[in-house]
């Protein structure tokens, strides 16, 4: 944005919009309002009023005699479709006594309202303009608060998903040298720690997406059973570690829901991690899900600390913990659990804590929106996931030396024939003379970047399926890599299943 656009959006967002029947009440009005150095824009009717609105203001001055009840929901519409950091502030100015022809209680509703009675002393209509304008300023300020630590976030999970991805590829690697008996301890301890770092740094990224409306849902229709078991499975090892009994009981082997199967996930494995982290040695742990009416249950139970009454709800808080008396040993800053309320709000459910008090135990109930019989039909794997995919040419364009080896050395140990680059041009160069059908693009790369490349891979006539791999993994930066020419976007650290996913995906 250049200086005078946002000279001209400052302008924007200072305006006292002015609705008041009559050209010369409006027009003193905003002389009034000029005096006082003040910016007022005189609006026609409701409609034009809401449209400013939608372009900037810092307040509004309305007269109750331009209030019925259609223009109240009118202009309830526009203030419902503002960000959650608005509370835009207006000022009514209304005949003493007699509210405002009904509506009165409606307005109130909305949140920022300030009513004036008819005299109208200048002095108090000024004051209340210079409140609410301060007022708006304050959130514009918190809105600019937001985005710098969103844009700060995104940068920190850039910088910390680059070095997480080396050490898991290496950590893979080295396992698939081991088989499970001999593996070293060492080598379980990186990959157990590296896996909880990930999560955190997941955790961290995606609270601030997800209680800001940046996630974008990918719903499909998904057996629930099928997804908590999965969940259960990949933490299954870490309960028996800590000496857990570990359950997991359904008394039916199908329960669909419309959802985002990585989401869905996600919710499920921060219960069951916080359940292990609480519960102590010799304790239980029982994930069960079962339907209850339209509705699908998951509920994961343990015989943890608990939790005490005035914990029940602010333990989805953000940065909320249990108990801050216990070991810190297994880590964690008091982001999963507001995860989980935040994606299961995203898919219109419901999730509540329940615990007789501490040293009880704790169960966390997660309810979603069952699909109807009449949508249940069973799911097929395509026959493709019964074996794995055939030997295909694959370029690797990598800046770090540490994740392009050893991800050259991952593909290679599957069969598949793999060139590597180190910057945008010669990744193009590759990319255009070797043909392959699969390639893996960092964005941030040297020489021109990822998304440079991809545009000018597919002005050439690649075909290859192309991959974005990066630390970036907000909705801005998937949508920004598919309009440059991307089939897929991989968030970093990336694992082998992602790599097997992607390889799969290219087989057609």
């Amino acid at each position: 944005m250049s200086a005078s656009d946002t000279t001209r959006s400052a302008h924007l967002f200072d305006r006292v919009l002015i609705l008041i029947k009559g050209p010369r009440d409006s027009r003193l009005t905003r002389e009034l309002l000029l005096r006082d150095g003040l910016d007022g824009y005189v609006c026609t009717n409701m409609q034009e009023l809401c449209s400013e609105l939608d372009r900037g203001a810092a307040v509004a001055l309305l007269a109750e005699e331009c209030l019925t009840p259609e223009t109240v929901q009118e202009l309830a519409k526009v203030l419902e479709g503002q960000p959650a950091w608005s509370d835009f502030p207006i000022v009514v100015f209304s005949a003493a006594g007699t509210g405002v022809r009904g509506s009165g209680d409606a307005l109130r509703a909305l949140g920022n309202v300030i009513f004036l009675d008819r005299p109208i002393q200048v002095r108090s209509m000024l004051a209340s303009v210079h409140a609410a304008r301060r007022s708006r300023h304050r959130q514009y300020e918190a809105r600019h608060a937001i985005e710098s630590r969103d844009a700060f976030l995104a940068m920190l999970g850039h910088e910390l998903r680059n070095p997480l991805g080396a050490i898991r590829l290496a950590a893979l690697l080295l396992d698939g040298k081991h088989n499970e008996h001999d593996a070293p301890k060492e080598l379980k301890v990186i990959d157990r720690q590296s896996r909880h770092l990930s999560r955190l740094v997941d955790d961290l990224l995606d609270v601030a997406r997800v209680t800001h409306g940046k996630v974008v849902l990918h719903r499909e229709k998904l057996n629930l059973v099928s997804v908590a078991q999965n969940a259960f499975d990949a933490l299954e090892a870490r309960a028996r570690e800590r000496r857990l009994s570990y359950d997991f009981l359904a008394p039916v082997t199908e329960i669909f829901v419309h959802g985002d199967r990585h989401r869905l996930e996600q919710v499920f494995t921060n219960l069951l991690t916080n359940a292990i982290k609480y519960t102590p040695a010799g304790g239980t742990i029982r994930v069960e899900a079962r339907t209850d009416g339209d509705l699908a249950v998951v509920a994961v139970t343990d015989t943890g600390v608990g939790l005490a009454p005035e914990m029940r709800e602010r333990v989805f808080d953000t940065f909320a913990q249990v108990d801050h008396s216990l070991e810190r040993s297994e880590g964690g800053i008091g982001l999963g659990l507001a995860l989980v309320r935040s994606v299961v709000d995203l898919h219109e459910g419901t999730v509540e804590a329940v615990s007789s008090g501490l040293g009880q135990g704790s169960s966390f109930i997660v309810r979603l929106p069952a699909l109807s019989t009449a949508h249940m039909v069973e799911e097929h794997e395509s026959a493709s996931s019964a074996h794995g995919p055939s030997v295909k040419r694959v370029v690797v364009v990598e800046d770090s030396e540490d994740i392009r080896d050893l991800l050259v050395q991952l593909l290679q140990t599957s069969g598949h024939d793999v060139l590597a680059a180190e910057n945008g041009p010669e990744g193009l160069e590759k990319i255009l003379t070797f043909a392959p059908e699969v390639a893996f693009v960092d964005i941030g790369l040297p020489g021109f970047d990822g998304f440079e490349l991809a545009r000018r891979a597919r002005a050439s006539g690649c075909k290859a399926r192309l991959i974005a791999v990066t630390g970036y993994g907000q909705a801005e930066d998937k949508q920004r890599a598919a309009d440059s020419g991307f089939d897929e976007h991989m968030t970093k650290p990336v694992l082998n299943t992602d790599i097997e996913r992607a390889m799969l995906a290219a087989e057609g």
